[in-house]
């Protein structure tokens, strides 16, 4: 490859990095200090060896567990925390390096401003090198934080496990990398990528849930399952890293191999073209098309994701075991019920918050679709504002609807519990979604250029409900979070005044964002 193809690499690399100079930065502390912080929490609920070689042998024997977290390879805090994080860690990474990778190539060019950028002195590769260049200093961040956090546990350990982290983070950089040249749209490219990223979740915790060594081949067909094997805190297997190098190297070479071989704005996949007629004759129609199959992926996800965790309920006492610790841990995120209620309050809670990212998600697709210049052409017709919003909004809010009915759904059916209360707790979660959607609507309508500050609350709501109760956050931190004031269903009595109020909150940042779009100017 000459070094012509790479000219102007340099600048992109910093219009890159100074276009990401917040989410990198936060990303790689959050994802790494929540891993680092772990060490403390988990110490702290297995203060002995003793209770830590119990839980150990409970998770490494409960097939459920294994499936979500994988066997446990070394009951040393350093051990229990590479057992409780490794997996999501990998995820968070990997989701956020498909997501700067996909910017900053398929993104630019369906936009248009990689074409002018291309007017001047920039090489064909300089793109996809300067895409790949942020995501390596955003991996890189995340081993290093999470290398430093834990170095008291061990310095090798902390070291294998950062390294497993970014390594993984930074090998679905290179499937985005890939998928870019591929698909037409940046929307496809990141739904390839998160495809397979689910694949792999799904082929580990199959793998896992078989085999209580993490011997299974489908948890080697996995790179979540290599970052496993790495095996940090537990007789470090350095040499699993190789295998994660040897594929990112061979997903960057033919990424750099592809992106020579097509014009700016072209693609291996070409999308289908059609004209809007039947069924895409209306703007609700259109929507629903745009975004169907985003809904169909979440619902089918959400689906095994309750099937999964309606199976690890009966394994739910054995997690805690007489721990007080975790017990109060689980009431704060579940309430103050039977444990086998709080687990299940904890589940259903954990759904609303990731719902919650479809909604925003779906709003914020129509801000895309504003911003890229397709919505114009609409609108110039007979077409008002509101009634070409409403298309999306009702994806956006109607669509948590199902998928928490499929993911109650699941669990009630993997559990062996009649559907209606935990449809019922599944359900209760949609007044904190819809605010989370409708403060993304305000944005949106009214302060479009910090549209995108939407995915920052969304993503803080998730941390505080996922891992605040876990770290000891105080109360009125987490309260911050919608999701903080719902009854916990199932075990709680049903309160309504909570509900009622985000519902009145929604009903307000909706209608003021449908204001401001009403009276501004189109982004393009």
């Amino acid at each position: 490859m000459s070094t012509v193809a790479l000219t102007g690499t340099g600048t992109l690399t910093r219009l890159a990095l100074r276009r990401d100079r917040l989410m990198i930065p936060l990303w790689a502390l959050c994802t790494g200090g929540m891993v680092a912080s772990g060490a403390g929490s988990l110490a702290g609920l297995y203060g002995t060896a003793a209770e830590r070689a119990e839980v150990a042998a409970s998770m490494t024997a409960n097939s459920s567990m294994r499936a979500l977290y994988g066997p446990v390879f070394d009951d040393s805090v350093g051990g229990l925390v590479a057992w409780r994080f490794t997996t999501f860690a990998a995820v968070l990474a990997a989701v956020a390096s498909l997501i700067v990778v996909v910017r900053h190539t398929r993104e630019e060019e369906e936009t248009g401003r990689q074409e002018m950028l291309s007017a001047g002195a920039v090489g064909r590769r300089a793109p996809l090198t300067a895409a790949l260049l942020a995501a390596l200093l955003l991996n890189t961040a995340v081993a290093l934080v999470i290398t430093a956090g834990l170095a008291g546990q061990g310095t090798a350990g902390a070291l294998a496990l950062g390294l497993a982290v970014g390594g993984t983070g930074m090998l679905f950089a290179t499937t985005a990398a890939l998928a870019a040249q591929l698909t037409e749209s940046a929307r496809l490219a990141k739904g390839l990528t998160a495809a397979v990223l689910g694949l792999a979740f799904v082929l580990r915790a199959a793998g896992d849930a078989g085999t209580a060594d993490g011997g299974s081949p489908l948890t080697w067909l996995s790179p979540i399952g290599w970052a496993e094997h790495v095996r940090a805190f537990a007789g470090e297997r350095w040499t699993v890293l190789l295998l994660i190098a040897a594929a990112v190297l061979v997903q960057t070479a033919a990424a750099y191999a592809l992106t020579g071989r097509r014009d700016v704005g072209a693609s291996f996949l070409a999308t289908r073209p059609g004209p809007a007629e039947g069924r895409l004759g209306t703007a609700g129609a259109l929507a629903r098309r745009l975004q169907r199959g985003t809904l169909l992926g979440w619902s089918v996800g959400f689906l095994l994701a309750g099937l999964v965790f309606g199976g690890m309920v009966e394994g739910a006492a054995d997690l805690v075991g007489d721990n007080e610790q975790a017990r109060e841990i689980f009431e704060r995120m579940g309430g103050q019920s039977a444990l086998t209620d709080a687990f299940l309050a904890t589940m259903v809670s954990l759904f609303g918050l990731i719902a919650a990212l479809f909604a925003v998600g779906s709003v914020l697709r129509a801000h895309g679709e504003e911003t890229s210049g397709r919505a114009e052409p609409l609108l110039a017709n007979a077409l008002g504002r509101l009634r070409w919003a409403a298309g999306h909004l009702l994806i956006a809010f109607g669509g948590p609807v199902l998928i928490l009915a499929l993911g109650a759904l699941g669990l009630a059916l993997s559990y062996g519990r009649d559907l209606g209360p935990i449809l019922g707790a599944a359900l209760i979660q949609l007044p904190a979604v819809w605010t989370l959607a409708g403060l993304a609507v305000l944005l949106w309508g009214a302060f479009p250029k910090a549209a995108t500050a939407a995915w920052g609350v969304a993503g803080l709501c998730l941390a505080l409900g996922w891992i605040g109760p876990a770290l000891g956050l105080p109360q009125t931190v987490l309260d911050l979070s919608p999701f903080a004031h719902l009854p916990k269903l199932p075990g709680q009595e049903m309160t309504w005044p909570p509900v009622l109020l985000l519902t009145a909150v929604t009903a307000v940042l909706v209608g003021t964002g449908l204001t401001g779009l009403r009276r501004r100017d189109l982004l393009t």
